[in-house]
């Protein structure tokens, strides 16, 4: 009898079991274009700015107040909705906050004055903080152990593909509509998506177990999501969650997990801060190099482009080999990058190549952070360990913007700062060993492949 009770897979061990199903594919694909909507809406506003100063007559102090308090609110958006989701629901929190993002988006087309637009603005970026790390959570929870990491970072890539489209719109509609339909457009996207998110992805069924939801309701989520199995032989009893696990916070800050985290946080940090210079002082840089405006812009292009192909490749990559191999993999040849773009600076063809070259592995490196996030903490802690992660990687671009500016004030060649860069990406590269280590030191992988229950559904081995 024992064993034909441990036959029984856990709801858990049933997804993992299984190969991907039509409905998953279709949950990822729903994350996907949410990340897409996401990386849409953060972008345009970009577009948008210059023209305020023209059309309203404000100075640039305004606008830069508000894109600090922007990306404060897309901070404080993350460090609140990760235990919300993780407590109270990843679908719902997910749900609020492409809502809010879409409508705070679409509202500031129809501002006429720079305090409501800032007001706007954060109330889109607090939903903008908030979806990324649950869209994230939700495609990790319903994927099989063996496709997780890859389908997370797949999941991720819309975030790149979503900037490149919403520079695009940006060329066709604000010339020709202004700046206002630019925004309503791109508002209303994310909330068209809205019923495909209510309709597509059950809720987790962590969350859900972790409510202490009838039985019914979890077999009604799990059925929906691998639709046609038989969950006759599913063992329901180790699905149980009792009140008394510690909330997801304390997870992510234990003990057992604090030097992974703080390690975790330091590779997004350096991530998106170098990221975030490249972008933005890359133009005027290489203008001062002797680039006329138009070769500057299509190297800013050149890496968006590289961006989008290297996270749409290395969701495959990460398929057939090691998540943190693949990480350390891309550090090294983004430092190499580096270097070969500074000995190139000069030279449109080299820049062109190198900034290229550049986009295909920094982007992929933070697309591989959030699978590794994603599956390294117990499924009941995910959602606010991505987001988390996510709120301090957001930490790097605003000390990144300051920090540029200082050496682009100072009159420091494009040579001078691209060097400086290397600095970051080899101390993302030792966290990353420091990360392989720790894991190769433990007896199991942590959270990712066959699992083996620990006291409930949410901190099974997924």
């Amino acid at each position: 009898m024992s064993t034909d009770a441990s036959a029984r897979p856990s709801p858990q061990e049933f997804i993992d079991q299984r190969p991907m199903g039509r409905r998953q594919r279709l949950i990822v694909a729903v994350g996907l274009l949410t990340m897409v909507a996401e990386g849409m809406d953060t972008t345009v506003a970009a577009f948008v700015y210059p023209r305020l100063k023209e059309d309203w007559g404000i100075d640039g102090r305004a606008v830069t107040a508000t894109v600090a308090l922007g990306v404060l609110a897309m901070i404080l958006g993350g460090v609140v909705a990760g235990p919300l989701a993780d407590r109270y629901g990843r679908r719902l929190v997910t749900l609020v906050g492409t809502a809010t993002f879409g409508a705070g988006t679409a509202a500031m087309g129809f501002t006429t004055g720079i305090g409501p637009f800032t007001a706007l603005r954060i109330v889109a970026c607090l939903g903008l903080g908030a979806v990324l790390p649950t869209v994230m959570a939700l495609v990790a929870d319903w994927m099989p152990a063996r496709r997780r990491v890859q389908m997370v970072a797949l999941a991720f890539a819309g975030v790149t593909a979503g900037t490149t489209l919403g520079g695009l719109l940006a060329a066709v509609i604000k010339p020709a509509f202004g700046w206002e339909t630019l925004l309503v457009v791109c508002g209303i996207v994310p909330l068209l998506l809205l019923p495909a998110i209510f309709r597509v992805v059950p809720e987790s069924l962590g969350v859900l177990a972790a409510r202490e939801r009838p039985r019914e309701e979890l077999r009604r989520a799990l059925a929906a999501a691998v639709p046609g199995e038989d969950l006759s032989q599913v063992d329901w009893e180790r699905g149980t969650v009792h009140k008394s696990a510690r909330p997801s916070p304390k997870v992510v800050l234990s003990r057992g997990f604090f030097r992974m985290t703080i390690l975790l946080w330091l590779c997004f940090y350096l991530g998106q801060g170098v990221a975030f210079v490249i972008v933005t002082y890359l133009p005027e840089l290489a203008e001062n190099a002797g680039l006329t405006e138009s070769k500057a812009a299509v190297s800013v292009a050149a890496f968006g482009w590289g961006g989008l192909i290297g996270q749409l490749s290395v969701s495959f990559v990460l398929k057939r080999f090691d998540r943190f191999r693949v990480l350390a993999a891309l550090w090294a040849l983004t430092a190499v990058g580096l270097g070969a773009a500074a000995l190139t600076a000069g030279h449109f063809a080299g820049l062109l190549v190198t900034a290229f070259l550049l986009g295909l592995c920094l982007p992929a490196a933070t697309s591989v952070l959030q699978a590794i996030t994603a599956v390294a903490y117990p499924p009941a802690a995910r959602a606010t360990a991505v987001s988390w992660a996510n709120s301090a990687g957001k930490v790097g671009p605003l000390v990144g913007g300051v920090l540029g500016g200082v050496m682009v004030d100072a009159g420091w060649s494009l040579t001078k700062v691209l060097l400086v860069l290397v600095g970051p990406v080899a101390s993302g590269l030792l966290a990353t060993l420091a990360l392989h280590a720790r894991r190769r030191g433990q007896q199991e992988e942590s959270y990712t492949v066959a699992p083996r229950p620990l006291g409930g559904l949410v901190s099974e081995r997924s």
